[in-house]
């Protein structure tokens, strides 16, 4: 059995997940995630898988998605190399063709490689359907993928976090609200619930008008954010708990 660490260094934490090729997708032996400020705490979690990767007599296999930069990058790629020495490291990258999916952006590498990941997963979980996408963390990514998986483009807007945070520091009254807070129906009677219907609102039409444009016949919500969006959603879908480590894995089943 082939031992397969995948790793998704998004905009905010990094998130990790042990398992192996022939797993069942999304099937986890391990998993966890760190804010990238304690990157570090890393290092006691790896350096315990090295040891089970090796006495199953199998070589460790890492594919690594970073969105971060070059700073996480570094750090990730220094952790890996202090924890798990001479295992086999991928930085996953967007290509035109992978497991499935074909990339449909003009400049295939300019992809985000969270995004294309992301693409592989839905279309490995949904075979056959034309899927939305929908990637709800520090941004919210929104991506239509077609029956026969090609990943046609999508829309990039600030996610429910960033949106109340730029109300709260660009004008003058206007407070900082949590975004878990549930959404009020109808209009708004106060000003914490109207910001709330407001972002909300601007996130779930954004997934609507995608799913018409697309003619979709499901929606696939992941991300941080995804519990609020979905709620505020009326549309076939499914949460998925970290759709880019789906694709990942998916990818790495691929070959």
């Amino acid at each position: 059995m082939s031992a397969l660490l995948l790793v998704d260094a998004g905009n905010t934490r990094i998130k990790w997940a042990l398992t192996s090729t022939e797993a069942s997708l999304g099937a986890w032996t391990r998993d966890g995630a760190v804010m990238h400020a304690d990157a570090a705490q890393l290092a006691a979690e790896w350096a315990g898988i090295a040891a089970p990767a090796a006495g199953a007599g199998a070589a460790m296999r890492v594919i690594v998605a970073n969105v971060a930069g070059a700073a996480i990058r570094d750090t990730i790629a220094a952790l890996l190399a202090r924890c798990l020495p001479g295992a086999a490291v991928e930085w996953f990258a967007s290509v035109p063709q992978r497991a499935g999916v074909a990339n449909g952006y003009r400049n295939p590498g300019q992809l985000g490689c969270d995004r294309f990941a992301a693409a592989i997963g839905a279309h490995a979980l949904a075979p056959g359907k034309a899927v939305i996408v929908a990637n709800c963390g520090t941004a919210t990514t929104i991506d239509a993928l077609t029956a026969d998986g090609r990943f046609l483009g999508g829309m990039i807007l600030p996610g429910l976090g960033l949106m109340a945070s730029a109300l709260a520091r660009n004008t003058a009254q206007l407070p900082q609200i949590a975004q878990d807070g549930k959404l009020p129906a109808g209009f708004a009677d106060n000003t914490d619930d109207a910001i709330l219907s407001g972002i909300l609102s601007a996130q779930a039409g954004a997934i609507e008008r995608a799913f018409a444009l697309h003619r979709a016949a499901e929606v696939l919500v992941s991300g941080g954010a995804s519990a609020y969006v979905a709620a505020a959603l009326a549309l076939p879908l499914r949460r998925i708990d970290n759709i880019v480590m789906i694709g990942l894995h998916a990818a790495a089943r691929a070959g």
